[in-house]
């Protein structure tokens, strides 16, 4: 039991400290795309630490609930991060790793977020949060079919029962279904972490930002754990599009070696998920903003291929 509470910390950690380098690689392979030397891949810890070490400015406009939610935010990525097979299917809280409630903690911290672009009461951090919203009902459910287009084959939707059979059956995976459920989660991972096209994490053009419009009046700490808990979101997407998809070189069970070769085969799965992004941000252009729905409908309707797929290709 020890050692299996040792694995799940160090999962853990992986995701927390894991989650700003994976951030600063896709910044320098874009910016190597785009011919620019660019920063270092260990630009966010020192980012991080800088606000951190700052003092927070707070509207006095605000309500408890500005001051609260990046704690929350935080609380539930870590929370995420204890549910989600990063190295192992064999981890304590395996037990609690239902695609359902997942996508609830993902759903708070959206919520909450929500809730402080509007508590400060800049016209910015409404416009971000109503659009936040709108693509959070339009994202979320697109998730959930696209894990059950999978979990059908699988035969439950927990995330460590999925990998374990997939990683036992790998012809299983071998299905138009199995395709197209794993381009509607991407689809809608680029959506919910704001990468482009739907949302340009490297703007403050207010008329175009989304996330950045509601944590625009956070500064200091709470401006650190924002973007941590934004980084450490879309290292949990990525991971469970690594594992759920390409369950290659997960833990199967907790032994030295087979928790080594699970970290070697995340890195690079992660690194090849990061490139791909910066490619696709460096290759395409934002979405207007009514265009958006558009995308996030076609995923939905690619999800639901998967589910029905799943039915008829055995």
């Amino acid at each position: 039991m020890f050692t299996e509470i040792a694995i799940e910390i160090s999962e853990l950690l992986i995701v927390m400290f894991g989650s700003p380098l994976l951030v600063g690689v896709i910044r320098k392979v874009k910016a190597r795309l785009q011919g620019r030397r660019g920063a270092t891949i260990f630009q966010p810890y020192a980012d991080l630490c800088k606000l951190l070490s700052k003092e927070a400015v707070v509207s006095e406009n605000t309500s408890w609930i500005f001051r609260f939610t990046p704690y929350l935010l935080s609380t539930t990525m870590v929370l995420s991060a204890l549910i989600v097979p990063v190295l192992t299917t064999r981890a304590p809280f395996g037990f609690m790793g239902n695609i359902i409630a997942l996508m609830y903690l993902f759903l708070l911290g959206t919520f909450f977020l929500a809730l402080a672009g509007l508590d400060a009461g800049s016209a910015f951090g409404g416009m971000g949060s109503s659009r936040e919203v709108a693509l959070a009902a339009l994202a979320e459910p697109t998730v959930l079919i696209a894990i059950f287009g999978i979990a059908l084959r699988a035969g439950t939707t927990s995330l460590d029962g999925i990998i374990t059979r997939f990683a036992a059956d790998p012809l299983l995976m071998l299905n138009a279904g199995h395709l197209l459920a794993f381009f509607a989660f991407f689809i809608v991972a680029l959506a919910e972490n704001g990468r482009l096209p739907v949302d340009n994490p490297a703007t403050h053009l207010e008329l175009t930002m989304i996330h950045e419009a509601m944590i625009l009046e956070y500064s200091g700490r709470y401006l650190a754990l924002a973007e941590w808990a934004a980084g450490m979101k879309l290292f949990l997407f990525l991971t469970l599009l690594s594992n759920l998809f390409f369950p290659w070189g997960v833990a199967l069970a907790n032994t030295p070696v087979t928790l080594c070769s699970a970290f070697v085969a995340l890195a690079i799965k992660l690194a090849f998920f990061a490139a791909a992004i910066a490619m696709i941000e460096t290759a395409v252009a934002k979405l207007r903003l009514f265009r958006v729905p558009e995308l996030l409908a076609g995923s939905f309707t690619i999800a639901l291929l998967a589910v029905v797929t799943s039915f008829f290709i055995k």
